[in-house]
C-alpha cells in the first residue's frame, strides 16, 4: 500500500486511526475503502475487503504514532479550593 508516500493525501480523522493503531496488521474495509477514496490507490485485500499492511508500512505507522503527542490529559476539579473547606 505504502503508506508513506499518501499520508498528505490522508484525512486528518484517517491519519489519527492510524496513529492510534499501529499495531493493526490487517486493515478493516472500512479503513481500507476510506484510504482508497482519500487516495485512489487500491490495496491488495483479501476476500472480506480487509487489507494487510506490509512491513514498511508497520514501521511507518510505528514510528508516526511515536511521534504523535499524546491526547492532553483529562483532570477533574474540586469545586472547593484548597484553604476554603
Amino acid at each position: 500500500m505504502n503508506l508513506r508516500d499518501h499520508w498528505d493525501s490522508l484525512s486528518p480523522e484517517t491519519r489519527q486511526w492510524l496513529t492510534e493503531n499501529p499495531g493493526c496488521v490487517v486493515l478493516p474495509r472500512t479503513i481500507t475503502e476510506t484510504i482508497h477514496q482519500e487516495t485512489g490507490i487500491t490495496a491488495d485485500s483479501d476476500q472480506h475487503d480487509q487489507a494487510p499492511l506490509s512491513p514498511e508500512d508497520l514501521d511507518f505507522l510505528r514510528a508516526r504514532a511515536e511521534a504523535t503527542p499524546a491526547p492532553p490529559e483529562h483532570r477533574f476539579f474540586d469545586t472547593i479550593q484548597p484553604g476554603e473547606g
